[in-house]
């Protein structure tokens, strides 16, 4: 079963220099029908204009992923984690028993990118960070992992039992993933348009994948999107 959850029917908050689009109830806006989908809490998709952020704010037991569609996110926390994260970056921060950290804009123009909150399975942990490059080769035209459990092929660790993989489809592509028997899976499209088993997706699109097994994402004009594999 594919449920389409369209982008027009976020949630919406501009703050002038936030714009701020969420799939699932976030701060004040709230549905009780949209609070998450299994283990994946969040997904904003946020504007940021030049020379803004969010000051030091507080986190705790939260898997938090921050995934840049453009421009650059200057990040620091308690843990000492600091960088520079630009698109085809991906950051994991876990909050566990407590962490406080910055997100700034960290360029000259308005950066655009997903935050993703994911509840970990076990309440209390050290809280981490980590940040890995993923080269846009290694995502053209496949799947590739860049979260998960167990580190795989060189993700990033995620606390949680979800397998979380990225493409880059030009016009025309396409990009097929099997969902084991029990799982679920919920498709996040970044930017561009397309089709799930024939179903028609635009940019800001989510969709919540229940009993399919096979997955078959193309491209009707160049795409960006995210596929989370979920217990």
């Amino acid at each position: 079963m594919i449920n389409v959850r369209p982008s027009e029917a976020r949630g919406h908050a501009n703050h002038g220099w936030l714009d701020s689009h969420h799939t699932f109830s976030f701060a004040s806006y709230f549905d009780p029908d949209h609070m998450g989908f299994r283990s994946l809490r969040v997904i904003n998709e946020d504007r940021v204009t030049s020379g803004e952020g969010f000051d030091t704010h507080p986190h705790r037991d939260m898997e938090i992923i921050t995934y840049p569609l453009s421009g650059a996110i200057a990040h620091r926390d308690s843990t000492g984690g600091n960088g520079l994260l630009r698109a085809g970056e991906v950051q994991r921060m876990t909050a566990g028993t407590g962490v406080m950290h910055s997100e700034m804009n960290g360029s000259n123009e308005d950066v655009h990118f997903l935050q993703i909150w994911i509840i970990p399975d076990t309440k209390g942990l050290k809280p981490e960070y980590e940040q890995k490059l993923f080269p846009e080769k290694d995502r053209q035209g496949r799947w590739r992992v860049v979260a998960s459990p167990d580190a795989r092929d060189g993700s990033l660790t995620v606390h949680q039992d979800v397998l979380l993989s990225s493409t880059l489809l030009s016009k025309g592509e396409k990009a097929e993933y099997t969902l084991p028997k029990g799982r679920h899976a919920w498709l996040q499209v970044a930017r561009g348009a397309g089709t799930l088993n024939g179903v028609a997706l635009k940019a800001g699109d989510g969709v919540a994948v229940t009993d399919e097994s096979s997955l078959v994402l193309v491209a009707s004009e160049p795409m960006e999107a995210l596929l989370f594999d979920l217990a």
